[in-house]
């Protein structure tokens, strides 16, 4: 038999303040980071400004912007001057990131500085590992995300964030950073969601793509299986790459794992949202606001973000 008329959902739906009163997913600017790029000079990137980059002398000043907001977390993410074969200005002591760090950190004591770990920003041919004969070389590459690792945190950084997709590689970093906070991407999949990223780090490969370390859209038993992995190497957060297009695994992983865990709402999640609100097909605002509470309800506990900055603004 039918509950109504005495069960009537729509009754706790009548006003704003009823609806706020009994929501379920709540939307905090503590629980959201917002990425930065830091390279040799200031390029506005006037349709995606988030995607646009800062030198060490601009950046403090977003920064300060962003604390003034109320924005308590941000990731850097390095373009640095030259490239090389191995990726070395990702340790170098005078690498972009670590002035950006000794820059912040004195500066911003309360801000959560993390960084984005990998070499594609910095190798010439703009893979997340060296090559050798045509492949990129798994286990050599694991000592030098390590030594990039290392030179974060020795300049400032609070928590290390390997993107890389080695195998192995938070095992590398631990046993270097024992007290070190380690963010890793563990279900990072090779998505066409990155195309803005991309362009805005200068770090698309220049031969061949990145299937054989990045993880096939196809998969989500695998994606448990990395998650899993990244924890006993000794990862503290997990994180979900992208977002949107896999909110179904970030519930999965929700489901088996009790570990914080994080979720990238990519540039390209983020570049749709934008090109349909100036179209005049979405209001940016509203569209944005459920897809980042989506990703919230689907089970993450902390998401990277975009709209970081301008949801400091809305909410």
């Amino acid at each position: 038999m039918s509950a109504f008329p005495n069960t009537r959902l729509r009754r706790l739906r009548r006003t704003g303040a009823l609806r706020s009163l009994v929501r379920e997913t709540r939307l905090d600017l503590d629980d959201f980071v917002q990425p930065l790029f830091v390279g040799p000079d200031t390029r506005e990137n006037p349709e995606l400004p988030p995607l646009g980059r800062f030198s060490v002398a601009d950046l403090s000043h977003e920064v300060e912007e962003l604390a003034r907001l109320g924005v308590s977390a941000v990731i850097l993410f390095g373009i640095p001057d030259d490239k090389d074969e191995e990726g070395s200005g990702a340790w170098d002591e005078d690498g972009v990131v670590q002035r950006a760090l000794r820059e912040l950190r004195p500066r911003f004591p309360e801000l959560l500085l993390l960084t984005d770990v990998c070499l594609c920003e910095y190798t010439s041919h703009g893979h997340c590992g060296v090559i050798r004969d045509g492949e990129v070389a798994n286990d050599e590459s694991l000592e030098l995300i390590a030594r990039a690792a290392v030179s974060h945190v020795e300049a400032g950084a609070d928590a290390v964030c390997p993107s890389d997709m080695m195998d192995g590689r938070v095992a590398a970093i631990r046993e270097q950073l024992p007290e070190t906070p380690i963010l890793a991407y563990s279900a990072k999949y090779a998505s066409a969601f990155y195309g803005p990223f991309r362009e805005a780090a200068e770090s698309a490969p220049s031969f061949g793509d990145r299937r054989s370390y990045q993880m096939d859209p196809a998969n989500v038993r695998e994606a448990l299986r990395e998650c899993e992995l990244d924890l006993a190497e000794g990862a503290d957060v997990i994180m979900v790459k992208p977002a949107l297009p896999y909110l179904d695994v970030i519930r999965a992983v929700r489901e088996r794992l009790d570990a914080p865990l994080a979720a990238y709402n990519v540039s390209g999640e983020y570049a749709m949202v934008k090109a349909g609100a100036r179209h005049g097909w979405l209001d940016e605002r509203a569209a944005a606001i459920e897809s980042l509470t989506a990703i919230k309800r689907a089970g993450a506990d902390l998401v990277v973000s975009y709209w970081t900055k301008e949801l400091a603004t809305w909410l």
